[in-house]
């Protein structure tokens, strides 16, 4: 059996006497998309965050691609240049331009020539869908457009995997369909892909299993289907109720 590109045994994380993550485990295959979903304060940021080492967790093991997490210096470089993080807020470089966000990383961590970074850069724009916005700064670019330009310098990292932590729940809700879109299309290409998000949505279509955390444990996972279709535990059913009526 081919090996997973990521694993969690036992994963365990305290805020002082908050356990935020209970005994979590959880394994990704390549090309496989997985949507986290739960209530707020469930452990799913953290989860996210803690497999490029954004969190530290007290016990247990995380696995990138066979090799546990490094701890710090070059190898943790490295790490977070293979799994592409999106956040909630874009977190681009104000003073940089579109453009400059995107080669920043290739041309610095990489170590691409500044032309093979532009045209990349400017490929995965195109593919995103604001190569015409390449030139401005964030700014002068929609809550949208600034996520998708997020996505589009994750991905000139060239990753193997990418996270999405929450990456719509700070747009306006016109905004937030166009960067789904583009997540979609991404989890159609193949892409490995943690995303927490609160869109059902997405998480019915795009998603090959769904996990579904509260109170810092892993509580029931499933294909889409299943679990919108027959949730087994009581928790997710109080949950889907909660979030499936219109």
């Amino acid at each position: 059996m081919a090996q997973p590109l990521i694993e969690l045994n036992s994963v365990n994380k305290w805020f002082g006497s908050l356990h935020v993550l209970r005994d979590v485990n959880l394994t990704v295959d390549r090309g496989e998309v997985v949507v986290v979903i739960g209530p707020s304060g469930s452990g799913k940021s953290t989860l996210c965050r803690a497999i490029n080492r954004l969190e530290t967790i007290n016990s247990g093991t995380i696995t990138f691609d066979g090799q546990p997490l490094p701890a710090e210096g070059r190898a943790l470089a490295r790490l977070r240049a293979d799994v592409g993080m999106v956040f909630q807020s874009f977190n681009l470089f104000a003073h940089l331009t579109i453009l400059q966000n995107v080669t920043l990383g290739p041309i610095k961590v990489r170590g691409e020539s500044k032309a093979n970074a532009r045209e990349r850069a400017m490929q995965l724009l195109e593919r995103v869908g604001i190569a015409n916005q390449a030139d401005k700064y964030p700014a002068q670019l929609s809550g949208g457009q600034q996520q998708r330009a997020a996505i589009a310098r994750a991905l000139a990292m060239q990753p193997k995997a990418m996270l999405f932590d929450e990456p719509t729940s700070a747009l306006d809700p016109e905004m937030v369909g166009e960067v789904l879109e583009v997540m979609t299309s991404l989890a159609a290409g193949g892409m490995t892909m943690i995303v927490v998000t609160h869109e059902m949505g997405f998480a019915r279509h795009a998603a090959k299993r769904v996990v579904f955390m509260a109170d810092g444990e892993l509580v029931e996972q499933a294909a889409p289907a299943e679990f919108f279709g027959n949730p087994q535990s009581e928790r997710a059913k109080d949950f889907l109720s909660k979030v499936l009526q219109h």
